[in-house]
């Protein structure tokens, strides 16, 4: 594998075991399909090749995120080679896919068979139509060389005459080409289970069922599958995943069993074993969101206090523990218990308890999970039946329930998971128990003993993206001049000067403060009041004012309504002081 020069973290004697993984999702290559579709084959393929190129089309036009198939085009022999579709970008182009699966299906399956010299000749051409094709599409759409440069095509012949001889005309008859841009050549031999059984008992068959793909050339690869929509499904969504290749995505850093501060590094890749349903639009109801209970209770429409109805699950088989794979496994799981709502009666309270106190007993006991079923809130408004999800139901050793969703068929992704038979080499093995021997083991996993460090990044965040001193706010009176008088009242309250403000906050401070509202002057004001002015000409607005709670006489009153400012007439605030 090639190596590139970007600086990866230096592992300490003390980093115990950790992970490092680069960038995912390279620039994805254009990908053609060349069909073959000459009878009598085809009127046994059509059907099953159709409809799945069909339903996967749906699935990548439909997806967000990076774009996995940046272009497709599609080729078909018959009696002659046709190219059904040039390249076209994948997303957001499904009608004009599948008016092109539809031509697809219209091409006879039954008529008479061309020589195999023949069809071997327009099978080279196609392929070499498709490179030629590429360059002229990438020439004119890419004005950096260096980047088109990089840019790569697969081919994929899809087949139902035996495969070892397609590839050998393949291999023989594109060895003078120029195929700088080729990536990959696929062969996939669609075969039933009668061709299956002649072609192992074959002479040139010699390869097992365990060699479902076989490197037979620098070039040409070679994969047979069986003849069903399923398979042929997973053969196209092969394309979703990364094609990458050219860097390892993860370094598992264990600690070295000598005193050798460097850890022992194994290089893994990683592959997606589904198509996240967060990816799909439309957010349709597979259990995309299970971060809370709310994320998982159905949508309904209506008042905003309107309760929602509870979500029905359907239980449809029980299943071994030991049988459920957790890659099929998604999402954030959610705990389940028997309910506590307030409006259900004592009787019946008690009753869900106990049958759910038996549910769990039993499916512990037996070591059984339950696959549940959830049917669409609301059918589909283009007449379809709506989307289905599926939970997993697991038992606890405490009165709870462990529920997960599951994936369904169509997103899944292909995954071998290969078996060995063979031991691992002697010296491999002594060193990676060393490795292991170093670490601390644990009966019981216990979350409490990991930090993530989480609170201090948030805080560190937060200080950078906010003021200062947010809570800090200058008052508006602040910005008048405090050395000119208040206009309003006249006489002795209007040459006091104002208090400062400390002095308002101490008031604040060492008593009960009450807010009112100074009342206009009458004729007994002023009659008492002999050292105020005349009122003025006009009735100006009530001051707002904060007074104590221990002057509660009348004379008092007017003594702090003598030393209060009148706001000024053009002034719409009220300041309180």
């Amino acid at each position: 594998m090639s190596m590139d020069n970007r600086k990866r973290p230096t592992a300490s004697s003390n980093s115990g075991n950790s992970v490092y993984w680069s960038s995912s999702f390279p620039r994805q290559p254009a990908r053609v399909l060349i069909v073959e579709a000459l009878p009598p084959w085809w009127s046994e393929t059509c059907t099953v090749l159709c409809d799945a190129l069909e339903n996967f089309l749906s699935l990548a036009c439909s997806l967000d995120g990076p774009c996995r198939i940046p272009l497709l085009s599609l080729y078909v022999i018959s009696r002659q080679q046709e190219c059904l579709l040039p390249f076209v970008q994948v997303r957001g182009n499904l009608a004009r896919l599948r008016s092109c699966v539809e031509e697809l299906r219209t091409i006879p399956g039954e008529g008479c068979i061309r020589g195999a010299a023949r069809g071997g000749e327009l099978l080279r051409q196609a392929v070499l139509d498709s490179l030629q094709q590429f360059k002229q599409y990438i020439r004119h759409i890419s004005t950096d060389k260096q980047a088109s440069n990089n840019i790569s095509v697969e081919v994929t012949v899809v087949t139902s005459q035996p495969g070892r001889g397609i590839v050998r005309q393949l291999e023989t008859g594109l060895k003078d080409a120029d195929l700088v841009s080729l990536k990959r050549l696929l062969v996939v031999q669609i075969y039933s289970a009668a061709d299956w059984g002649q072609e192992n008992h074959s002479p040139e068959a010699t390869h097992t069922e365990a060699e479902d793909s076989l490197m037979l050339g620098t070039e040409v690869d070679l994969q047979r599958v069986e003849n069903s929509t399923f398979a042929m499904e997973m053969v196209l969504k092969a394309w979703l995943q990364e094609q990458g290749g050219d860097r390892e995505h993860l370094h598992l850093l264990l600690p070295s069993p000598l005193d050798n501060p460097i850890p022992i590094c194994v290089k893994c890749d990683m592959q997606e074993r589904l198509i996240s349903p967060a990816l799909i639009p439309l957010n349709p109801n597979l259990g995309v969101k299970t971060e809370s209970v709310r994320d998982f209770l159905p949508v309904t429409k209506g008042s905003a206090n309107q309760s929602q109805p509870p979500r029905k699950l359907k239980a449809i088989k029980t299943l071994r523990a030991d049988g459920v794979c957790e890659s099929v496994l998604y999402g954030l799981p959610l705990v389940i218990r028997p309910t506590t709502c307030w409006q259900l009666d004592w009787d019946e309270m008690e009753t869900n308890h106990n049958l759910f106190h038996a549910l769990c007993n039993t499916l512990r006991s037996r070591d059984l999970f339950l696959l549940l079923q959830v049917e669409p809130a609301q059918r589909s408004t283009a007449g379809g039946s709506g989307v289905y999800s599926h939970y997993v139901l697991q038992p606890s050793p405490s009165l709870c329930l462990l529920l997960k969703p599951v994936v369904s068929k169509e997103l899944l992704l292909p995954c071998a998971l290969p078996v060995t038979t063979q031991e691992p080499a002697p010296d491999a093995m002594h060193t990676m128990q060393g490795c292991l021997t170093q670490l601390d083991e644990e009966c019981v996993f216990n979350p409490l003993s990991l930090s993530s460090n989480l609170y201090q990044h948030l805080r560190s965040r937060g200080l950078l993206s906010q003021p200062r001193y947010p809570y800090r706010l200058q008052p508006a009176a602040a910005h008048r001049d405090q050395s000119q008088p208040l206009e309003g009242l006249k006489g002795t309250a209007s040459r006091q000067p104002r208090q400062p403000q400390n002095q308002g906050r101490q008031l604040g401070m060492n008593s009960k403060v009450r807010a009112t509202v100074a009342p206009l002057p009458s004729s007994s004001y002023h009659s008492s009041s002999s050292s105020l002015g005349p009122p003025p000409a006009k009735a100006s607005r009530p001051a707002l004012m904060l007074l104590s709670s221990s002057s509660s006489s009348s004379s008092g009153s007017r003594r702090a309504l003598a030393t209060a400012p009148q706001l000024e007439d053009n002034d719409d605030s009220i300041v309180i002081q």
